[in-house]
């Protein structure tokens, strides 16, 4: 945790420490968007990115990507690690070439010199995108990461959320093959809806997420710490809530924790305004945080990271505001 500079005084969030919780290899975008705004930003891991016990399913599909239609990813660590597997069974450009005979071109203006450059380049994915093989993206973090991979995203849905991708793609998907690259454990959703839309989905688990056994002693310390607890909590997947509640020892223990302030007892005239306040990304971590007897406090309006932060600093403005 950072001391609060003096740059951050004057700024949105200045005095507003903040708690993220994403796995240790992504809380830096949030964090930073966080300090922009002045907040003192504590990190401590709820999640912890793992790979798949197996990955038998995985390369299956990958090394017969040129079967599909539509290839489906919805997170950034789904990404990463598709990428990681191609890389490791040295799928490549060739590769991509050797499978063209089969492949059902969808669309002629992705042919010829596109998949030429793609396969040059080594590229399997893009390769066979320039064949025809569509790509979904759920949102705009994901989409950023496949295009910095080199390859063009066909559909990202209005609002980055299951229910939205299924939105964008049950009229284009009767019959059609569609692959989704995902986590072990995540919502049936997608494979549910696009199935009854007449596709075939297969599913496929890319990594997992465990709750980081580490974490426990630090995050209870800064919830119960009365000087340095976080004013704010913010939950970016179903998955962080799950584990924070674990974390601090189950649903009851938490509920109990986050109606104190630093292990002090809020009064009820000032409940909730003194008390933690939970920060949600979007409607499906709002629902969960819900389900396990927390408040959603702070709601973001974007489910991205800047929408998280937009809705933060909202809620610290019209708290202000509702004190002067």
């Amino acid at each position: 945790m950072r001391k609060q500079s003096k740059l951050s005084i004057g700024l949105p969030l200045s005095n507003i420490r903040v708690l993220v919780g994403r796995a240790r290899h992504q809380a830096g975008a949030l964090s930073a968007e966080l300090r922009k705004q002045g907040a003192e930003v504590i990190e401590i891991p709820f999640i912890e990115i793992r790979k798949p016990k197996s990955f038998r399913l995985l390369d299956t599909a990958l090394k017969n990507l040129h079967t599909y239609d539509w290839l489906v990813l919805t997170s950034v660590n789904g990404v990463d690690a598709m990428w990681q597997r191609m890389e490791k069974l040295k799928l490549d450009g060739a590769d991509a070439r050797e499978g063209r005979r089969s492949i059902h071109v969808v669309s002629k203006d992705r042919e010829g010199r596109g998949f030429t450059r793609a396969a040059e380049r080594g590229n399997w994915i893009a390769a066979l995108a320039a064949e025809g093989l569509r790509i979904a993206a759920i949102g705009p973090a994901t989409k950023k990461a496949i295009e910095q991979r080199g390859c063009l995203v066909d559909v990202v849905p209005k609002e980055y959320v299951a229910e939205s991708v299924v939105r964008s793609l049950r009229r284009r998907v009767k019959g059609k093959r569609v692959l989704l690259v995902r986590a072990k454990v995540a919502r049936d959703v997608i494979p549910r809806e696009l199935r009854a839309s007449g596709a075939h989905v297969d599913v496929v688990e890319a990594y997992e997420t465990v709750v980081p056994k580490s974490s426990s002693l630090r995050l209870q310390a800064a919830m119960k710490s009365r000087r340095l607890h976080p004013h704010v909590v913010t939950f970016t997947s179903s998955s962080t809530v799950r584990n924070f509640i674990a974390l601090l020892g189950g649903s009851r223990a938490a509920v109990r924790l986050l109606q104190t302030v630093g292990g002090q007892e809020c009064p009820p005239h000032t409940f909730p305004h003194t008390a933690i306040q939970m920060a949600s990304i979007g409607p499906v971590t709002s629902a969960t945080l819900r389900e396990m007897g927390l408040r959603a406090d702070i709601s973001a309006k974007e489910f991205t990271i800047p929408g998280l932060v937009d809705a933060i600093v909202r809620w610290r403005t019209a708290h202000r505001e509702s004190t002067t």
